[in-house]
């Protein structure tokens, strides 16, 4: 079984502003960032670089567009901006801000072909000037979170008393607060993870000829700016611990898109569905699919995987990490993605890990 630090990383890392109890607060902090936002493409010769005035840190920097009207910089949209003037973001920082915008400037006007930037503008509470929160391509397939959470709330309500809401702690139930939410939003990105705890999978001779349970889950990541694909994984575990890692996690299926263009259709066609899919069906389909793998014996093993693009190597750390967890050699499919996904828990690359994950999802799906 593996264990999953995605959600862990979040709360470890996410300040109390970026942190919601419910999914209706997550939604209406979306909805009004989206009502104050404005996205424009612009030609970079348009886009001028100046110290902000008065400031005593000699850091602060505005960008003003043709028509003379000036934005704040978000430290994101600052690095995207540096790197389309072709000038390193961290040296720059270092710089006094005349001087950074000096280079920028030269980077944007004189340096590099005029191109096209596609800029993100929100207007901040209680602020003078608009926030530039992105500097992408004019292309970029921008997901609003506001779309996301909308469609959360549409299906899983409030996220605390639901079917699927915010996990509790070694499987009990627990009242959401900022210190233990799994729901999450930004000025980069946004995250969620909600879990149905309490109509659990049965499933028969799972470890030592007992009988076990797991508890489905999903994670749910996006980002309006640039700083992350679109995604959703799937999964099922045993319990999430107080510091939001999942444990026992097993047939982790996930799906990327990245912000091009079609993004959006794509959302609104794979995306979509597949949430509302997981969120209406029951777990009987689920658990004869578990029954049916445990079922199923696999004849030759090292064909098997493979076949399925992994190598010597791998297959080697899949017999070994399934021996240790389980007492006894592999023998069907649900042994197999068990295997898998045990051998994916010492990948220290989180990308790495996740692929090898999916492919375990994919071996237990074998049995449907």
């Amino acid at each position: 079984m593996a264990t999953l630090t995605q959600a862990s990383h979040q709360w470890a890392t996410r300040p109390a502003d970026e942190r919601f109890t419910s999914l209706t607060a997550l939604h209406d902090h979306c909805a009004a960032q989206r009502a104050a936002s404005k996205a424009a493409v612009i030609a970079s010769r348009d886009l001028t670089v100046i110290p902000v005035e008065g400031d005593e840190t000699h850091k602060g920097l505005q960008v003003i567009g043709r028509a003379g009207n000036a934005a704040d910089v978000s430290n994101f949209a600052f690095g995207q901006l540096a790197q389309r003037a072709g000038a390193p973001a961290a040296y720059l920082r270092t710089l006094p801000a005349a001087l950074a915008a000096d280079a920028m400037n030269y980077g944007l006007h004189v340096a590099r072909d005029v191109e096209e930037v596609g800029v993100l503008l929100t207007r901040q509470n209680g602020s003078v000037a608009p926030q530039m929160r992105a500097a992408t391509g004019p292309n970029y397939g921008r997901i609003w979170n506001s779309t996301v959470t909308g469609l959360l709330t549409e299906r899983f309500g409030d996220g605390i008393s639901g079917d699927f809401r915010v996990p509790g702690e070694f499987g009990r139930r627990v009242e959401v607060t900022k210190d233990n939410t799994t729901l999450y939003a930004g000025d980069r990105d946004m995250f969620v993870f909600l879990a149905d705890e309490e109509r659990r999978i049965e499933v028969p001779n799972r470890r030592d000829g007992q009988t076990g349970s797991l508890s489905r889950g999903f994670f749910v990541w996006n980002s309006e700016v640039g700083s992350a694909t679109f995604g959703v994984g799937l999964f099922l575990f045993d319990y999430v611990c107080s510091n939001r890692i999942v444990w026992g996690a097993q047939d982790y299926k996930e799906i990327k898109i990245r912000h091009t263009s079609g993004a959006p259709h794509r959302w609104l066609d794979e995306v979509a569905p597949a949430i509302q899919a997981y969120a209406q069906s029951s777990i009987g389909p689920m658990q004869a699919t578990i029954e049916a793998a445990q079922r199923k014996k696999v004849d030759d093993l090292d064909a098997f995987l493979k076949a399925r693009r992994f190598t010597g190597s791998q297959i080697g750390g899949i017999r070994a990490a399934h021996a240790a967890d389980e007492g006894r050699p592999m023998e069907t499919l649900w042994d197999v993605a068990t295997g898998v996904t045990a051998y994916a828990r010492g990948i220290v690359h989180q990308d790495d890990r996740v692929e090898i994950e999916r492919r375990g999802g994919e071996i237990l799906a074998l049995a449907a």
